[in-house]
């Protein structure tokens, strides 16, 4: 076989090529950190590389759908917190109420005080989060009560919120107006499609506001005893709901922690799948620039002096 100076110069520009994009590879994975740059490098190293992406991707999401429901969740708690604390002293006005030593005036100074409870009750009622209203079920852009303690929406038990915190694994978030301002039964708001019109629905909660001042301003003292029993029935309606909804907050705090280990977790077996050994990738990229060197070297002596340089 002749060998010629073409094929000289070819071999010699091909193995100078070679050479040089192995240098160009640990070049490359010392100024990013990373064993690949694209997935033919390696394309263990690469599909690996998207799974753990995509793990990492979904645990963050979960994270952000945790953090959101915590936060609807904390505000709901800390509107039933005030709304308990409401109904204590309405019980303590009631209980002050059906005392027999009081005047008229004083009478009509406990229900001034009462009536401010109620207006605050169902000020609470239509609370919101991020612009939505917490106990209006699927109707978050409607107010579940108005100002005289009526339903204005239609709402049962089961319009809960679901969030998605994990792989198939869901939680209701808020707390239906129904279960909390109606004894758990449905809550009708009136339709006006009907005729007659079916009446609106006051919440019954609130509807122990206004017997309690019916029977302030009659005076009727045995009627306020009996009230505070429904009244007691109300706040223990209400701490129900709200065992209910903190036995759900811890949950999805236990599932928020679990998702900060997965996120840490996730994120080591990637980079451990991904990142360059530094000190391996330097003692390679000196290895390489040695052989790239030595290639120049060899290459300028093999390549002897053609015809023409003697026809100059």
């Amino acid at each position: 076989m002749r060998i010629t100076n073409n094929m000289l110069i070819n071999n010699m520009m091909l193995n100078l090529s070679n050479n040089l994009n192995r240098t160009q590879k640990y070049q490359h994975q010392l100024a990013t950190g990373k064993k690949i740059r694209i997935p033919a490098d390696d394309p263990i190293v690469a599909s690996k590389s998207l799974k753990l992406r995509t793990d990492v991707a979904e645990v963050l999401q979960y994270k952000r759908n945790t953090e959101d429901a915590i936060s609807w969740m904390d505000i709901t708690e800390s509107t039933m917190k005030q709304m308990t604390e409401v109904v204590h002293r309405f019980r303590e006005l009631t209980n002050q109420a059906a005392n027999g030593t009081n005047t008229p005036e004083e009478l009509q100074k406990i229900k001034a005080e009462t009536e401010q409870l109620k207006k605050q009750i169902i000020n609470l009622a239509n609370a919101t989060y991020a612009g939505r209203y917490i106990f209006s079920g699927f109707k978050t852009d409607k107010p579940l009560l108005n100002e005289d303690g009526e339903f204005n929406i239609d709402i049962d038990n089961d319009e809960q919120l679901m969030y998605e915190i994990g792989i198939g694994d869901y939680i209701n978030v808020n707390v239906p107006g129904s279960d909390l301002f109606n004894n758990g039964a449905a809550a009708t708001a009136g339709n006006p499609s009907e005729v007659p019109p079916i009446p609106p629905t006051k919440s019954a909660f609130v509807d122990v506001f206004d017997q309690v001042m019916t029977a302030m301003d009659n005076d009727d003292k045995e009627a306020l005893s009996s009230l505070l029993g429904n009244i007691d029935e109300q706040l223990n309606n209400l701490l129900r709901v709200r065992a209910g909804l903190g036995a759900r907050m811890n949950r999805v705090e236990l599932t928020a922690n679990r998702l900060d280990d997965d996120n840490v977790n996730f994120t080591n077996l990637m980079s451990k799948n991904e990142d360059v050994d530094i000190a391996e990738a330097i003692m390679n990229l000196m290895n390489e620039e040695n052989v790239y060197r030595a290639s120049l070297a060899t290459g300028s002596r093999v390549i002897q002096p053609s015809l023409v340089d003697f026809l100059r």
